[in-house]
């Protein structure tokens, strides 16, 4: 998936859900899985599959006649590069403003707070090393 084409549309990221958790899995099968959990028709699917197979974000191997899904690029790859493209855009690259936005807007439980903590915890400890 080059760096251009990294931003998937809502829509790819709901195949791509089902690919992650499942694949490889045939044209039918996430039809099937898509008109089962948002009622999306065949023509919609597949015309997914193709613009994410130009996009090198899955690959569609035939097997014995059967064309078979799978993903290119990993969950956690793709998260991080929307992830910083979002903070770019909207937080102008900076961290700490998203993170106290949301805190604002959203309790956040004395877990996640530890969480948090540890995380930065670790960061300073790397930094001091």
């Amino acid at each position: 998936m080059s760096e251009q084409d990294t931003a998937l549309a809502p829509a790819e990221w709901r195949v791509m859900e089902v690919l992650w958790e499942r694949a490889p899995l045939t044209g039918r099968e996430i039809t099937e899985a898509m008109r089962g959990k948002y009622g999306w028709s065949r023509s919609t699917t597949l015309t997914l599959l193709a613009r994410m197979e130009a996009k090198e974000a899955i690959a569609g191997d035939a097997e014995a006649g059967v064309k078979r899904f799978r993903p290119l690029v990993r969950r956690e790859d793709v998260a991080a590069r929307e992830t910083e493209s979002f903070l770019g855009r909207i937080y102008k690259g900076s961290l700490s403003m998203m993170v106290s936005t949301f805190t604002k807007k959203q309790q956040l439980s004395r877990e996640e707070i530890d969480e948090l903590y540890a995380i930065l915890d670790g960061l300073e400890a790397k930094r001091d090393d």
